[in-house]
């Protein structure tokens, strides 16, 4: 289970080696996503909060990153925030997301991305509730739900 001590391990250390990567050019990831999803996964942008339906849906799944197909969140892991986005207590693996220092808009956050492809999720707080204390505040314009 991985704890706030293990992100900031990760974010000032590095990232755990990702099972695969994937490259694309700006050009090729416009072909597969919409101008919105392009905006948020490969240009860090944010989704409105509680603009997806996505935040209320708990049925049993996998999430997926949107540009590479990578496995990231288990629905078994999704708890209801409050906040407008998907939230999350632990990814479906420890080397399926990355870490990283977010110093914009004036304060200092911890930044999520897929660890395959480096989209961009969201962000993880140490906010969340037990055991792991995390919540992986994730938008969904980065996700596809993958049904059992």
């Amino acid at each position: 289970m991985i704890k706030w001590a293990d992100v900031i391990h990760f974010t000032n250390k590095g990232n755990p080696t990702p099972d695969k990567r994937v490259e694309k050019t700006d050009e090729e990831w416009k072909q597969i996503l919409t101008p919105e999803e392009f905006q948020v996964a490969r240009l860090k942008g944010t989704e409105r909060s509680f603009s997806s339906e996505m935040c209320s849906l708990f049925e049993p799944g996998i999430y997926e990153c949107k540009c590479c197909g990578t496995l990231l969140f288990d629905a078994t892991e999704k708890f209801e925030s409050g906040t407008g986005w998907p939230s999350f207590t632990q990814p479906v693996k420890e080397n399926a997301v990355g870490y990283h220092a977010d110093k914009s808009h004036g304060m200092i956050r911890v930044e999520v991305t897929c660890n395959t492809c480096d989209a961009h999720l969201g962000h993880i707080f140490p906010d969340g509730p037990p055991p792991s204390g995390l919540r992986y505040c994730i938008n969904a314009l980065s996700l596809n739900k993958v049904k059992e």
